[in-house]
C-alpha cells in the first residue's frame, strides 16, 4: 500500500470515509461530472448525517478554459421524515489551491483563502424518506471565463429544506481547469489474491475468484483496454498450474486471458512478500517457496510441461511407462509471461542500504518502486537515489485513485476521482510535465466498472514501463526511514524454520510440512498489510507452528497392571497432522525389574491415536516401576515432551492363578469321574434289579405239569 503522510493521507481519508456512505446519482451530462465531497446539516449529530448534499461538475472534476459545464446536484434524504424542497446555491472561489496540501484542507476542513462568487442555483424537488433527488444544472462560460488553469474550491449550499430542524447542508469539490499541457500518467495495478490457508490457492478457490463474478475476473476486465501496468504476485499462476487438468476450467482460462493481455507488466514476490523487511533483516537472497513439489498430484499431469509457463494439460499424453509424467519446475510454476525484470515494489519505508541490497536481489539492473513520500527533490515518476533508479508514485493521487477504484457505487466514485485529477495536475505543474506515476494499493475486490473508469480517468493510453524507462531521471533524497519492527518479526518467524525442519523428518516427504509454512511467512510479510493486520499474520504463523509441534505427542496415561510375567504393554501416541508419521517409542524403566524393548518403530496414521505395542518382562512377582516413554524421528530428533506411565506388576498372580486354575481342573475331573462311576454302578444295578424282576415274571406266569406217582 502506498504511504502517505499526515498532511493529505490520514484526515483525507477519515473524510473519504465519511462521505464514503452516501449514494450519488449523477447525470451524465456531454461534459461529464465528479462528484463532491458529503455534506451534512447544520444540526446534524456527528454520527451520521440526516441529509446529504454532492455537488459534481465536469470530467471527473475537470473544465477546459472558458467552456461551459453542467453541474449535477444530489440530494439525500436518510432521515424518517419528508424533506422539503430547497434551494441550492452553486459557488466557486476564484482563488486557486496552491499545492496538495491545500486541496486536503479543502476537501477536509473546508478551508480555503478567497471568496466564493455564485456561478449557478436550482430549486431541488421535495425528498422522501431514505430518498434520493438529483438536478442537472448548467454552467454558463461567463461564469467561469476569468478562471485561468488551475485547482478551485467549489462549494454547493442547500437551504431552505425542512427535516428534523437540519435545514443548512453544504458540499465541497474541486473544479481543475486544465491546460493544453499535461503530464503523462502511467498507473500501476496489482494483482494478488490471499488464499484462506495462507499457503496456495485451492481449486475451490480459483473458481471461485475466476468465475463471473470474481474478483479475479473482475480485475482482468478491469485492465483490459488500458495502458495499466500489471503488478501480478506469481503465486496466482502457480496455484492454476500445480492443479494441472484438474484446475477448474475457469482458471485456466483466466490465465490464458491473462497472457493474452497487451498490457506491460512484472512479477511481484512470491505471496506480494516485502523485500524491504528482508533486505533490513539482513537475507542474502530473496525469500522462495522451499518447494511446490507436495502440491503436485502426478495424476494431473498426462504430458510434459509446455514451455516456461508450465503444464499443457490438454496435450497429448506422452508416454512415461518408467519414470510417471514429467512435472513441472518451481520456475515454471511460477513464470509470469512477458514480465519485465529487475523491478521490486516493496513498502515505502526503506534505507539508502536497503536500496543497495535490493540490487543483489536481482539478476542485472534493478528498479524499486517507491512511494513519494519517501522521496525528497522529485521531478517526475522516474528519479535515481545513490545511483539506484527508482520509480516514484504520486502519494496523493494514488491514494485518491486507489479509493475511487474500490468505490462500487458510480457517483460516488467520482469525488476520489476529482481529488485525484487536482494532485495529478498540481504535481505536472510543479514537476515541468514530466511523466508522473500513479500506484493503486493491494485491494483484492475491486469491481472491473470502478477500476476500468479509475484507470481511464487518469491515464494516458500507450504510456507504461517502456515510456517510463527512457523518460529522464532527476536526481532525488531519500527521507523514509527503515522499518525494523516488520524485519525483526520476520526474523521470529524464520527462527523457527530450523525446528519445524527437524520435526519433520518424521515425514515422508518434509516438504509436506516446510512448503506450506514458509508461504505462509511469505504472507505474513505482504506489501498490503496495514500494521494491524501485519501483527495478526506474524501470530497466526506462530500459533500454527507451535500447533504443529503439538500435534504429534504420548497422551498421559494412568497406571498399567502388569499380571504376567511376559506381555505386550500399549501406549497411546496422537497425530493430529493431515499426514501419516513415521516416529520411534523409547521407553526407559526407572529399575532393573522389567525387562522392555528399548525402541519400538511405528507409523501413525494421520489425525488418529495409535497404540503402539511394547514387549516386556518382569524379573520379580511384584512391585511399581516407571517407564519413561519419548518420541522421536526416524533420524532421533525428539518429539514432544516424555511422558512417565507407572505399571504395578503383580507376576506372582500369574502362578497363584495357574495353581487355583490347575487345582479347579482337578476337582471338575474329580467329580466328573465320581459322577461317570456312580452314574455307572446305578446304571448296572437297575439292569440287574430289572432282569431279575423280569426272571419272576417269567417263573410266575409257567403252567404247573401234573403230579404222577412213581407206580404210574
Amino acid at each position: 500500500m502506498t504511504a502517505t503522510t499526515p498532511d493529505y493521507g490520514l484526515r483525507a481519508r477519515l473524510h473519504r470515509l465519511a462521505r464514503g456512505s452516501v449514494v450519488l446519482a449523477i447525470a451524465l451530462s456531454s461534459c461529464g461530472l465528479a462528484v463532491s465531497s458529503s455534506a451534512v446539516g447544520a444540526t446534524e449529530s456527528d454520527d451520521e448525517a440526516a441529509v446529504v448534499l454532492h455537488v459534481a461538475a465536469g470530467v471527473h472534476g475537470t473544465v477546459a478554459p472558458g467552456s461551459a459545464t453542467t453541474a449535477s446536484l444530489t440530494v439525500q434524504n436518510d432521515s424518517t421524515t419528508r424533506l422539503s424542497s430547497g434551494r441550492i446555491v452553486l459557488e466557486v472561489s476564484r482563488t486557486p489551491l496552491a499545492d496538495d496540501a491545500a486541496v486536503d484542507s479543502w476537501l477536509s476542513d473546508d478551508e480555503a483563502s478567497g471568496s466564493f462568487d455564485e456561478i449557478g442555483a436550482d430549486t431541488t424537488a421535495p425528498v422522501d424518506p431514505e430518498g434520493t433527488v438529483t438536478s442537472s444544472l448548467f454552467i454558463p462560460p461567463e461564469a467561469l471565463a476569468d478562471l485561468g488553469p488551475g485547482v478551485y474550491p467549489l462549494r454547493a449550499s442547500l437551504s431552505g429544506a425542512q427535516s428534523d430542524g437540519a435545514d443548512a447542508v453544504t458540499s465541497t469539490s474541486v473544479l481543475i481547469v486544465t491546460d493544453v499541457a499535461a503530464s503523462p500518467v502511467a498507473v500501476m495495478v496489482p494483482i494478488t489474491a490471499t488464499p484462506e490457508s495462507g499457503a496456495l490457492l485451492t481449486a475451490d478457490e480459483l473458481a471461485t475468484l475466476t468465475g463471473t463474478d470474481g474478483d479475479l475476473t473482475a480485475v482482468l476486465e478491469g485492465v483490459a483496454g488500458t495502458a495499466a501496468v500489471l503488478a501480478i504476485d506469481p503465486a496466482i499462476p502457480a496455484a492454476i498450474r500445480v492443479l494441472g487438468s484438474s484446475a477448474p476450467e475457469t482458471a485456466r482460462e483466466w490465465l490464458l486471458q491473462l497472457d493474452e493481455l497487451p498490457n506491460e507488466r512484472f512479477a511481484l514476490q512470491f505471496g506480494d512478500a516485502d523485500a524491504q523487511a528482508q533486505a533490513q533483516a539482513g537475507m542474502p537472497d530473496l525469500l522462495q517457496p522451499t518447494s511446490l513439489a507436495p502440491f503436485l498430484n502426478p495424476a494431473d499431469f498426462t504430458s510434459a510441461p509446455a514451455g516456461p509457463g508450465g503444464p499443457d494439460a490438454t496435450a497429448s499424453p506422452t508416454p512415461t511407462p518408467t519414470d510417471g509424467p514429467v512435472l513441472p519446475t518451481d520456475e515454471q510454476l511460477t513464470t509470469i509471461e512477458k514480465a519485465a525484470p529487475g523491478i521490486l515494489w516493496p513498502r515505502s519505508d526503506v534505507s539508502i542500504e536497503n536500496l543497495a541490497t535490493f540490487s543483489t536481489y536481482v539478476d542485472g539492473p534493478s528498479t524499486t518502486v517507491l512511494s513519494s513520500t519517501s522521496v525528497e527533490a522529485t521531478a517526475g515518476a522516474r528519479a535515481t537515489i545513490d545511483g539506484r533508479d527508482v520509480l516514484v508514485s504520486d502519494a496523493a493521487a494514488s491514494e485518491a485513485l486507489s479509493d475511487a477504484a474500490g468505490e462500487d457505487d458510480q457517483a460516488a466514485r467520482q469525488s476520489s476521482l476529482a481529488e485525484a485529477n487536482a494532485h495529478l495536475y498540481l504535481s505536472g505543474h510543479a514537476n515541468a510535465f514530466a511523466p508522473l506515476l500513479v500506484a493503486l494499493d493491494r485491494d483484492e475486490t475491486r469491481s472491473d466498472e470502478a477500476l476500468r473508469e479509475s484507470i481511464t480517468a487518469v491515464d494516458s493510453l500507450g504510456f507504461g514501463l517502456g515510456a517510463l524507462e527512457v523518460s529522464p531521471a532527476a536526481p532525488a533524497t531519500l527521507t523514509s526511514d527503515a522499518d525494523e519492527a516488520r524485519a525483526a518479526s520476520l526474523r521470529t518467524m524464520l527462527d523457527s524454520e530450523p525446528t519445524l525442519t527437524q520435526f519433520a523428518t518424521i515425514l515422508d516427504d518434509p516438504q509436506l510440512l516446510l512448503s506450506p509454512t514458509r508461504m505462509q511467512i511469505l504472507r505474513a510479510t505482504g506489501v498490503g498489510l496495514s500494521d494491524n493486520a501485519f501483527a495478526t499474520a506474524v501470530a497466526s504463523v506462530h500459533e500454527a507452528t507451535q500447533d504443529t509441534l503439538d500435534a504429534v505427542d504420548i497422551p498421559p496415561a494412568s497406571t498399567i497392571q502388569l499380571l504376567s510375567a511376559n506381555a505386550d504393554l500399549p501406549f497411546s501416541v496422537r497425530n493430529d497432522l493431515p499426514w501419516p508419521v513415521n516416529i520411534r517409542l523409547s521407553v526407559y524403566p526407572s529399575d532393573a525389574r522389567l525387562d522392555v524393548e528399548p525402541v519400538t518403530p511405528w507409523t501413525v496414521q494421520a489425525g488418529t491415536t495409535a497404540r503402539v505395542k511394547v514387549p516386556v518382562s518382569a524379573r520379580v512377582g511384584s512391585g511399581e516401576v516407571s517407564l519413561r516413554l519419548e518420541l522421536s524421528s526416524p533420524t532421533g530428533v525428539p518429539i514432544s515432551q516424555p511422558e512417565t506411565v507407572r505399571v504395578a506388576v503383580r507376576a506372582e498372580w500369574e502362578t497363584i492363578g495357574l495353581v487355583v486354575f490347575g487345582g479347579l481342573i482337578v476337582l471338575l475331573l474329580g467329580l466328573g469321574i465320581i459322577r461317570t462311576v456312580t452314574r455307572k454302578r446305578r446304571e448296572a444295578a437297575e439292569v440287574t434289579d430289572a432282569e431279575a424282576e423280569a426272571a419272576g415274571e417269567q417263573d410266575a406266569e409257567a403252567p404247573v405239569a401234573p403230579h404222577k406217582e412213581p407206580n404210574e
